[in-house]
């Protein structure tokens, strides 16, 4: 998986703030909001504010990954990553508006699109199918499992390692399928394993 979107994120297992695990729902709606601004009002909520069909457009006619566009949309996925890690209670990190040294996600190489197929772009997204399946079943597995690790982290002040394996790998998953499907960052078809 040299060719995949890579996401880091330092997890602080022990020593949680109690309180702001407890309102960690209502503490994060501001950020929810700001990054839900950036949806067009359509129904393509599922890629909130992604540069998408200019993407496919590039790449397709002129065989080019606009740089602008990609340092738009490598921004935007990050802001995702801290906002997720911080509702699935990864991190007591707020998530800000500027680059987090404890998340970060790193984009393959795409040499200004030389390296991608041009006809990728049509076909990713039902190539992409299984792996939305089986992501949503993962999202599923996250979110019960963030629900247990809520109930112990606010309890005992520490995140349960078990717990840290799934949420953490689904994020990982997600970030990989979205720089596939989505970013169209790399033609490498993404496994579908949680690591």
């Amino acid at each position: 998986m040299a060719n995949q979107v890579e996401t880091i994120i330092n997890v602080q297992l022990e020593n949680r703030d109690k309180k702001t695990v407890f309102w960690r729902g209502i503490l994060a709606v501001p950020a929810v909001v700001f990054v839900i601004a950036f949806t067009p009002m359509a129904e393509e909520a599922w890629a909130t504010g992604l540069i998408i069909l200019p993407v496919v457009l590039a790449l397709v006619v002129r065989g080019i990954y606009p740089s602008y566009v990609l340092s738009f949309n490598h921004g935007l996925i990050e802001l995702e990553t801290r906002l997720v890690a911080y509702v699935l209670l990864l991190t007591d990190d707020y998530p800000s508006i500027e680059r987090n040294p404890n998340i970060a996600v790193l984009l393959p190489d795409v040499d200004g699109g030389k390296k991608l197929n041009r006809f990728m772009p049509l076909v990713k997204w039902i190539l992409a199918i299984p792996l939305v399946i089986v992501g949503l079943v993962y999202a599923l597995l996250a979110l019960i499992t963030t629900f247990v690790a809520w109930i112990i982290t606010w309890s005992t002040g520490t995140y349960p390692r078990w717990a840290l394996d799934i949420v953490l790998g689904t994020i990982k998953f997600w970030n990989r399928v979205y720089g596939y499907a989505i970013l169209l960052v790399t033609d490498e078809y993404p496994g579908f394993s949680l690591s």
